[in-house]
């Protein structure tokens, strides 16, 4: 036998032996999220994951009659403890963005709210513009789409990055920032907690589908199609059932899922 049918013999082996993917039998997913992203996520003082996301998780897990276990995850890690197999899902407040498509999969959304500007109490700004907000110092948590936002559309800015969400809160409350840039929701939550008397929100800000992406998706592994297409079930299902708006009315006053 020649050197070059003993190379094709070899190549058709080690195909026969890998065969087709073989769908994996999904009875518990493990779930990776931040818990430091009220009311979406969070960890109470025991110890205890809460919010929106959370919620979710469970009514999603429970439709696809699996067990949930979560996995708290700094948010700059996220991604890279999923692909190196630390959990199977991030549910996280996470857009579906093209950069991040290339890394993982995307479910579809889930829910969709637009990024908002929050100043000091006194502040005299009254607009979120360019011209504005030159030379100013805006606070963002690293990593996210209302990051990109800033760099993007504040060119003239001063981007601040922060860990955490609560890290940018602090620094803006005590005087240490012009603004912040966030999820509406997120932001609206933090200033009425404070009874108004640190923070107010400027202006909701539009949405641009090439920062924001889709909306806020559940990111998995590329590989695994068959768990992306269980949570695109289970997703439609619980918004056709009336779950979804059970969770939504225990946080907001309007529909946060969008257009």
């Amino acid at each position: 036998m020649t050197f070059r049918r003993l190379l094709v013999s070899a190549a058709i082996a080690t195909a026969l032996a890998a065969g087709p993917a073989i769908a994996k039998d999904w009875k518990e997913v493990r779930i990776g999220t931040e818990g430091a992203y009220p009311p979406f996520n969070t960890l109470t003082s025991d110890g205890k994951l809460e919010g929106f996301d959370i919620d979710i998780a469970n009514a999603l897990c429970d439709e696809m009659k699996v067990k949930c276990t979560f996995v708290t995850q700094d948010w700059e890690g996220m991604i890279t403890a999923l692909k190196a197999n630390k959990y199977d899902a991030i549910i996280a407040s996470m857009s579906i963005t093209d950069e991040r498509k290339q890394e993982v999969a995307f479910t579809n959304k889930y829910y969709s709210t637009p990024p908002a500007l929050v100043v000091p109490t006194g502040s005299t700004l009254t607009e979120a513009t360019p011209a504005s907000l030159k030379g100013k110092t805006i606070g963002a948590q690293a990593s996210t789409t209302f990051a990109n936002y800033v760099e993007e559309k504040f060119p003239d800015a001063n981007l601040k990055l922060y860990p955490t969400a609560e890290e940018y809160k602090l620094d803006l409350q005590n005087g240490r920032l012009d603004g912040a840039v966030d999820d509406v929701v997120v932001i609206d939550e933090w200033v009425k907690g404070k009874d108004g008397t640190c923070c107010k929100i400027v202006s909701t800000l539009p949405v641009d589908p090439a920062i924001f992406g889709e909306g806020i998706g559940i990111a998995i592994r590329k590989g695994d199609t068959d768990l992306v297409e269980m949570f695109n079930k289970a997703i439609a299902a619980i918004r056709e059932n009336g779950t979804y708006k059970k969770i939504n009315d225990k946080y907001f006053e309007f529909d946060v899922y969008g257009d």
